[in-house]
């Protein structure tokens, strides 16, 4: 089966492979105010989506005190984590009334751009004809890729702004027209100033925008693909009935207009994502943005979007990087630890069952032999990451293992102590020991189940590890053990209690007659 998902070894989580661990400290978007504990674990409901929507294994993210998110993340890059986790996702659409040349963008967003990293820069694409050098907005040529719906999108206090029809028609002061002259995007960032908007894009662009047009939450779905026929990514998105309304009225407008007020700017947290030049009307509420996607860039924006604005604007507090190497270091310690328990009851079962801990040694191996496959086809399955925690649950099946072939070797000795023949305990003795064995096992998953339910973060690991163990545990002793103890019960060496098999008179404690089931001849006497 591994061969099959091309898959040989475990996941590893971030305390094994390395990772990064941000901490977000929130404030309210609002610049005042509080953070609300259902507005922290909103965004840390949106941020845990946002990475899982990736297929990140193992990702943990949970809130710390009144204010702050916690995000561990094993094998991503900090820069990778801080764009997907950090954004506060606030879309808006704008028109163009003017570009110029601002310089490179500052290297720390502002505090009221709320956010902690760059998302690509993509431009958007059509079928209408293009400028030369400009790219275009239009309905996607292709058919439409699958879309998923956004998830519930925050609810926050609406702003005062302009109606649609009264955006469309706003125009510029001389006064915005001359401060956009000298500012450059390397000054606050971006300013904002009654309706008008000074922002720039990844190339040092500047441009001066009306006010929003489209807001953000009137985007309803949003995705990402290849169209047919095409060899690029592409991030499509859908509006819903005030946004097509809105869209369309706006394209209908930009379509009369010279450039650059022909211009529709997508701005994300801030920062001018593509400014497509409109050249005729666009019905339906289907928006496509392509460009330099990769796909994982590509992913990262459709799930920005999908998954909703976060409630809050979060400043990043601290960045911490687990390194592959202290992770290497870890799992050599939990291999070492493990073999050493596997040694230790090796030793105890050779001294106490003699060659019977052959059947002890077998019994542990193949549970290994099963362990491990299990672990690695989970990992591809459901996306379980092996951890510390976890090498530690799986050190504890050993005793687990260990122990159900203890009870049942009680169970033969007493079955042979009561007067039955060893051949004939090997068989009773299975039947009064599986419903003991079954029951231990049970309470060692019902404990594991509450601890995954109940716990967080990396004991979940621990937690999932020894559930899976334990029910291998009940797998082997029922198709391995049980079975290869009877197979050896009608050897003669072992079947007949031969010195130093484990299964002598003296191990039994009865003598050679009893454990054969022979009965003594007693000689009587006439009178």
């Amino acid at each position: 089966m591994m061969a099959a998902a091309r898959a040989w070894t475990p996941k590893l989580g971030l305390d094994l492979r390395g990772g990064t661990t941000v901490t977000l400290t929130a404030r309210n978007t609002s610049g005042s105010g509080g953070v609300s504990a259902s507005s922290l674990e909103q965004a840390r409901s949106i941020i845990q989506q946002r990475v899982d929507g990736l297929g990140v294994g193992e990702a943990e993210v949970t809130t710390e005190g009144d204010r702050s998110i916690v995000v561990s993340v094993p094998n991503m890059q900090r820069d990778e984590l801080i764009r997907l986790v950090g954004q506060t996702a606030r879309l808006s659409f704008r028109n163009v009334y003017q570009v110029g040349q601002g310089g490179p963008l500052p290297s720390t967003p502002s505090p009221g751009s709320g956010s902690a990293g760059a998302s690509p820069s993509p431009s958007a694409s059509s079928s209408a004809k293009p400028a030369p050098g400009l790219p275009t907005m239009a309905q996607p040529t292709a058919p439409g890729l699958p879309t998923a719906p956004a998830s519930e999108r925050p609810t926050a206090e609406p702003s005062q702004r302009l109606g649609v029809d009264q955006a469309i028609k706003w125009q510029p002061t001389a006064r915005d027209t001359e401060e956009f002259g000298t500012w450059m995007c390397t000054d606050s960032f971006p300013l904002v100033s009654s309706e008008v908007y000074f922002s720039c894009d990844d190339a040092g662009q500047k441009y001066l925008l009306g006010p929003e047009i489209i807001p953000g939450e009137q985007v309803k779905t949003a995705n990402y693909g290849v169209p047919q026929g095409r060899f690029d990514y592409v991030v499509t998105l859908n509006f819903n009935p005030a946004g097509t309304d809105a869209f369309t009225k706006n394209t209908t407008y930009l379509a009369s207009q010279q450039s650059p007020m022909n211009q529709f700017a997508i701005v994300l947290d801030g920062k001018v994502v593509s400014a497509p030049q409109v050249s005729q009307t666009i019905a339906g509420g289907n928006a496509e943005i392509s460009g330099s996607f990769t796909e994982q860039s590509a992913a990262e924006l459709a799930n920005i979007l999908k998954y909703g604005a976060l409630p809050l604007a979060f400043e990043i507090s601290s960045v911490d990087n687990v390194s592959a190497s202290l992770g290497g270091e870890q799992l050599r310690g939990g291999i070492i630890a493990g073999l050493i328990g596997l040694a230790l009851v090796a030793v105890y079962s050779f001294f106490y069952y003699r060659m019977l801990g052959w059947l002890v040694i077998g019994t542990l191996v193949m549970s290994v032999l099963i362990t491990y496959p299990v672990i690695v086809l989970l990992g591809e399955a459901v996306g379980f990451a092996l951890n510390l925690p976890g090498i530690a649950g799986a050190i504890i099946a050993i005793g687990v293992t260990a122990d159900s072939f203890i009870i049942y070797f009680e169970r033969i000795r007493d079955e042979v102590r009561d007067g039955r023949s060893l051949r004939t305990a090997i068989e009773t003795g299975w039947q009064k020991a599986r419903g003991t064995i079954i029951i231990a096992d049970m309470v060692s998953l019902l404990s594991a189940i509450v601890l995954f339910i109940l716990a967080v973060g990396s004991v979940k690991g621990f937690a999932f590890t020894l559930g899976v163990t334990t029910l291998i545990d009940i797998a082997i002793v029922f198709f391995f053990t049980k079975p290869l103890m009877s197979i050896l019960g009608r050897t003669k060496y072992f079947g007949q209690g031969g010195p130093g098999s484990g299964l002598s008179p003296r191990s039994m404690g009865v003598s050679r007659e009893s454990l054969l089931g022979r009965r003594r001849r007693v000689a009587t006497k006439e009178a």
